[in-house]
């Protein structure tokens, strides 16, 4: 390049200019001099011309010099740049996009020692391979990988090349790879470990209950009962105790309990075995003592800790006790909840709760009634009792059904026909939307889950919600209810609501269908009063009979017809016995009511001999849905949840979005034997 053509910029060229900028400021003056004296202006002229000469020369003269001077610096500065990175303290180096290693600094070839002659970054450190390298120059890749036992933290950023190949002669690089790869690093191992051994050092929160203290203190002598106390008390000190923790008893039975991060590891290691110490202690009890636990983890605060401990022992007994319950910012996990909980005769809390629900539809002008998706009788009976109840305070009631099933047609139908009832006693989801106002209260029966009721959208427009219901709470609940009440340990949902009608209005008078429909909830889901019964189901059955439930005719509804029976006892025939233990059947979807059928199938199979546990699984509307059953031997409700469903110990259900039933038997299996092999089953 010529000398004549080259050029400064930017701020270096205006510096240059200008003594010739000032000189037209100059010329200015000089006009103005000319029109006061014209001596003085010629004077003035001849100093301008003096000063323009000057300064041009030295303009000139001095710009070759500047510019060598320039060039000069920047090859000293480039220089100093190329050792500054050479000698970088943090390992850097530049590869191709197949990931071979073109350049590396000093402190990247120490990196690695010993492996000098390793042409390729993955076969180095394998997570560097080239599909995590960036796809474009806007993105940098950051991640953590782990090199001779030690941590580093490696950044990707993609350099374009574009146009090299055009000027340069000793290399040749294909257009669309026309761009390198940096990658530097930086060692994070004794960052990542003092961050550990924070986190191990985190304080958690925890409360521990005695599910049933007073049952177990009036099943032991008086005089024992103290000893029975001390005893458990020891049990817990001591368990706590080993993982270097803290336990303050509140209550006579209630514990507060502090324990480091790394103290609840070891627990969670031995899977919470307190919950089966404490059961063995007996002294002649003739019950044993069981444990709920509830504990806050991965808080911000200790506040928010205790208050996370108290989520989680209000879901742990919600549950029905006998668990352990971890609540952190990412979800709730649960340990233990084997076995059923042992119901109380006292009804009580029945009694509060039915005072408490009469206050709250008292102070609205109508009540929406709804179950869940897909309306068994346990469900629709359920919402007729609650029905009967608004109506006998005097306020407007109706109830949301989307799909009647065969299981609940003949009492549908029944009370639709029946003049003694309004037209809009039932709506669809679409027709609730229109009737809810402010003045509304909605309740929900025979579920907890907001997912699995007829009409979600309600309970996001309400802002008076309770909820009755009989199953075990899990993750996901209607947690903006103003009265909650759930029994883990009631046989159904109508037990639950025949006893809440016999205190939320005196002497209320039932019209025998509405008895009916409770009686068939308690007998669908009791299994014609086999399972899961207590003194209270028949105390409930008791008053549903004396208000003129007809037994023969709520029997007669439920008898299947040929092809129904014929499906069932094909599932049956064809169903699948895996690991000995476990039988595993599909239904015909092609029926009336087919995930009824798949129930009624659930229930058949724990009559053979050997069976601990049923899975049947149909296809219905475009899910598979799957019922599981068992006695006592097996909880199938945390099998369910493992599938995201939920449910009872013994009665559980779960739904897959797709209709492979392969695949979901295949699901059910692995989950099946995990917990066989984590000894959760």
């Amino acid at each position: 390049m010529k000398k004549d053509k080259m050029r400064l910029k930017g701020q270096l060229g205006m510096y240059m200019k200008w003594p010739l900028i000032m000189t037209l400021l100059l010329f200015a003056m000089n006009i103005w001099m000319y029109m006061i004296d014209k001596k003085a202006g010629v004077m003035m002229t001849v100093f301008i011309a003096i000063y323009l000469i000057i300064a041009s020369s030295l303009y000139f003269h001095n710009r070759s010099l500047i510019l060598a001077d320039l060039i000069q610096f920047s090859v000293q500065y480039k220089g100093i740049e190329n050792r500054l990175l050479k000698e970088l303290a943090l390992p850097y180096a530049i590869a191709l996009e197949d990931g071979r290693i073109l350049w590396k600094n000093d402190c990247f070839k120490e990196l690695m020692e010993g492996q000098k002659k390793e042409k390729y970054l993955n076969r180095l450190i394998p997570d560097l391979h080239p599909g995590v390298f960036p796809k474009d120059d806007m993105e940098h890749v950051e991640m953590e990988v782990t090199y001779r036992e030690r941590d580093y933290q490696v950044e990707l950023r993609r350099v374009s090349l574009q146009g090299f190949s055009k000027k340069e002669e000793l290399l040749q690089i294909p257009e669309e790879q026309e761009y390198f790869v940096a990658v530097s690093m930086r060692d994070v191992t004794e960052l990542n470990s003092y961050i550990r051994e924070n986190e191990e050092q985190r304080m958690i929160a925890g409360l521990i209950y005695i599910d049933n203290y007073d049952e177990v203190m009036e099943s032991v002598e008086e005089v024992r009962q103290s000893l029975l106390v001390a005893l458990i008390d020891r049990k817990i000190n001591k368990y706590i105790g080993e993982v270097d923790g803290i336990v303050k008893k509140l209550e006579k039975d209630k514990y507060f309990v502090v324990l480091r991060k790394s103290g609840y590891k070891k627990i969670k290691e031995d899977k919470f075995s307190l919950l089966e110490e404490v059961k063995q202690v007996n002294i002649g009890n003739a019950r044993s003592a069981t444990l709920s636990i509830g504990l806050g983890l991965n808080t911000a605060t200790y506040a928010l800790s205790y208050q996370y401990a108290r989520v989680a022992i209000d879901l742990a007994l919600a549950r029905g006790g006998d668990q352990a319950v971890i609540k952190d910012c990412n979800g709730i996990t649960y340990f233990g909840g084997k076995k059923e909980q042992t119901a109380k005769n006292t009804r009580v809390k029945a009694r509060v709760k039915a005072e408490a629900l009469r206050e709250f539809i008292v102070t609205k002008d109508q009540v929406i009634v709804m179950g869940h998706k897909i309306a068994d009788p346990d469900s629709f009976g359920a919402c007729m009792g609650i029905y009967r109840a608004v109506v006998s305070l005097e306020k407007k009631a109706h109830i949301v059904i989307n799909e009647v099933t065969g299981s609940v047609r003949p009492l549908y139908d029944e009370i639709a026909e029946s003049p003694a009832y309004e037209d809009d006693i039932f709506l669809t989801s679409d027709q609730a939307l229109d009737y809810v106002n402010d003045n509304t209260m909605i309740i929900v029966v025979d579920t907890n889950k907001p997912q699995m009721t007829e009409c979600p959208e309600l309970l996001r427009r309400s802002r008076m919600i309770a909820v009755l219901d009989h199953h075990r709470q899990g993750s996901m609940i209607i947690d903006n209810a103003v009265l909650s009440y759930i029994e883990p340990y009631s046989s159904s949902a109508c037990e639950m609501v025949a006893e809440v009608l016999q205190y939320i209005v005196d002497d209320i008078k039932i019209p025998s269908v509405e008895a009916d429909c409770l009686y068939a909830g308690i007998m669908i889901d009791t299994r014609n009063f086999m399972n899961r019964t207590g003194v209270r189901t028949f105390e409930a059955a008791a008053f549903l009979r004396r208000c003129g439930a007809d037994i023969t005719r709520v029997r007669k509804m439920f008898r299947d017809d040929m092809e129904s029976y014929r499906a069932k006892a094909e599932a049956m025939r064809r169903a699948e016995v895996y690991r000995e233990e476990y039988a595993i059947a599909q239904c015909p979807g092609d029926i009336e009511s087919p995930t009824v059928l798949a129930a009624q199938t659930a229930n058949e199979l724990l009559d053979i001999s050997g069976i601990k546990a049923s899975f049947v699984l149909t296809v219905y509307e475009g899910k598979i849905y799957m019922s599981a059953r068992s006695i006592d031997e097996v909880n199938v409700q945390i099998i369910a949840e493992k599938l995201g469903g939920g449910g009872h110990i013994n009665s559980a259900g779960a739904q897959f979005d797709h209709t492979n039933i392969e695949e979901a038997v295949n699901a059910l299996k692995e989950t099946i034997d995990k917990m066989i092999e984590e000894g959760d089953i």
